[in-house]
């Protein structure tokens, strides 16, 4: 199993979080398995693009719901990390009250 379930919507409340909040927020390591998809479907040219994170976050996006790991951002990230057969994902972790 890559993911713990792909879904194809946000199911926590929008948290208003700006590209410079991301990024006070220190990354660490999330395994694949234990995190839920917010998208079904994906860009095939930015998963194969070598310069995909060039003008965006190196890190993927995980936001913590209610005991959840909900991947918002990096979709692409996680696939390649799973097609290079690495278990973990590099990501900066947001915790919501909830």
């Amino acid at each position: 199993m890559l993911f713990k379930a792909v879904g194809d919507s946000r199911p926590y409340p929008d948290h208003g979080t700006s590209q410079r909040d991301w990024a006070r927020v220190p990354p660490r390591q999330v395994r694949l398995d234990q995190l839920i998809t917010t998208k079904r479907t994906l860009d095939l040219a930015a998963l194969l693009a070598e310069d995909s994170t060039f003008f965006g976050d190196l890190f993927a996006h995980v936001v913590e719901w209610q005991g959840e790991l909900y991947l918002e951002d990096g979709l692409h990230r996680a696939l390649r990390a799973a097609l290079q057969q690495r278990t973990v994902l590099h990501a900066r972790v947001l915790p919501l009250e909830g």
